[in-house]
């Protein structure tokens, strides 16, 4: 699974070959969230800060992380996405 970006401790990955809705995965520690590009929908758990963060990262990237997805089901390399500033 494909590491894209890394910020403050979240590690952001998006896998090969996922089902749809384009998504990614962000992990923190122990905890873990998938979370749908276009919406902004969250599945898991996460502590309320850090998934701020992750929001925020989304809103400043939604179009190359969209790019990373075509990539992903193409099965192409994906691209680094830079972190939250």
């Amino acid at each position: 699974m494909p590491e894209i970006s890394r910020f403050l401790g979240i590690v952001i990955r998006m896998y090969y070959d996922e089902h749809r809705p384009p998504h990614f995965h962000a992990v923190y520690g122990d905890y873990h969230v998938e979370v749908v590009i276009a919406e902004g929908i969250v599945q898991g758990r996460f502590p309320k800060r850090a998934l701020r963060l992750v929001l925020e990262w989304l809103d400043e990237h939604r179009e190359e992380l969209l790019k990373d997805w075509g990539f992903a089901e193409q099965r192409l390399p994906l691209e680094p996405i830079a972190p939250l500033e």
